[in-house]
């Protein structure tokens, strides 16, 4: 795997991409294959053009695949082929709160951007992890940690909150959102509301850890497996967050068998055709099949396949671990929210019940999975 320096590659077009000798360059993966090296103000460039990547900079010498010029498989799971869980997954769908999920919501867009380089990203990120805080407060730290990933290159950390599993602790199930917004015009300066992208999906993440510890003070069920909720930073400057989450993850050998992220999960383009995208490029088709079982069980509305293109969210950041993921969109691609990235990816856009249908696809995959055994 060669890096192409100063180059841009970009629809087969090569263009040289100019820098001031003080501006850093950083190294962006655009495929599984190519990699290109560009100033940090190029980054910017291709994001408005609708190029996605990783931003491996930081990874590029210790990551294995990078040597072994492939990135590594992916485990094949056996995972249900059919729900076990029905009763617990239906009574908390019952206690959904959209209320709450709206207020929630309409909090974490009050931060003018929730750019991971701005102290208004960091600010957002203090106030989630406080909410975390309060949402589970009363169980046990021997049972329920919260974490604070710190990236170090720039301030708002990611968040891991942690459900001890009790048989099974080492096998891990992971639901995945990310926190920060970006206004694609002027990131430092312009506003970011970001409420579909990605504040939807996160408090989407939130209520379902809510009614998910709800239930544990409740009646003290705990998952056989480990179940984490991961709030990430800085996807939006190229999977940043998750990719330091995950490549931590493997080096400490752990064993996460399955990924699931929620990523917009609130914009309905025709409400009479509604429905949730399945993403099937760059995913897991085991994991992706059993979600569609979750969809199919739980959900009021169908499913639509679709496509996403390499390194489109979090989930890519598991896969090119070596770990299984799969994600989630509030449709097909093609019919998603076109205000994002701006001024105008406004709570007033939303769907609640849209966004009431995505939590169930979270809980019913971490307490079908959280007591799943035969991988």
């Amino acid at each position: 795997m060669k890096i192409k320096s100063l180059l841009a590659l970009v629809g087969g077009i090569v263009t040289t991409v100019w820098s001031l000798p003080s501006e850093p360059l950083r190294v962006l993966q655009l495929s599984e294959n190519e990699m290109i090296e560009v100033p940090e103000s190029e980054k910017l460039n291709l994001r408005r053009r609708g190029v996605k990547f990783f931003d491996v900079t930081k990874h590029v010498s210790s990551l294995s695949f990078f040597n072994k010029e492939q990135e590594p498989e992916v485990p094949v799971y056996a995972y249900p082929t059919d729900i076990s869980n029905k009763g617990i997954v239906d009574d908390l769908i019952s206690n959904i709160d959209k209320d709450s999920m709206y207020k929630n919501l309409a909090k974490f867009t009050s931060f003018y951007t929730r750019y991971y380089k701005s102290e208004y990203g960091f600010e957002s990120a203090n106030w989630l992890a406080t909410t975390i805080v309060n949402i589970t407060e009363g169980v046990s730290q021997d049972i329920l940690t919260i974490d604070h990933f710190d990236h170090v290159e720039w301030k708002q950390y990611s968040i891991i909150v942690r459900i001890l599993g009790l048989t099974n602790p080492e096998d891990v199930i992971v639901v995945g959102s990310h926190q920060d917004s970006i206004n694609l015009l002027l990131p430092s300066i312009m506003a970011a509301p970001g409420a579909d992208d990605n504040g939807s999906g996160t408090i989407t993440n939130l209520e379902a850890l809510r009614l998910y510890v709800e239930r544990y003070l409740k009646v003290g069920h705990r998952p056989n497996n480990t179940v984490e909720f991961h709030f990430y930073s800085a996807e939006e400057g190229g999977l940043l967050g998750s990719l330091d989450v995950f490549t931590e993850y493997a080096k400490q050998g752990k064993q996460v068998r399955a990924m699931l992220q929620q990523d917009m999960t609130g914009y309905v383009s025709n409400p009479k055709d509604e429905h949730v995208g399945i993403v099937t490029d760059y995913t897991t088709p085991a994991l992706t099949d059993f979600i569609k079982l979750i969809i199919d069980s739980y959900l009021s509305i169908p499913y639509r396949d679709t496509e996403c293109g390499y390194a489109c969210s979090d989930h890519g950041s598991a896969t090119r671990n070596g770990f299984p993921g799969s994600f989630v969109i509030e449709s097909e691609f093609k019919k998603t929210n076109k205000y994002i990235h701006s001024t105008m990816d406004t709570l007033d856009r939303l769907s609640f019940d849209h966004m009431a249908e995505h939590t169930k696809i979270v809980l019913g995959t971490i307490i079908e999975l959280g007591f799943w055994s035969t991988w």
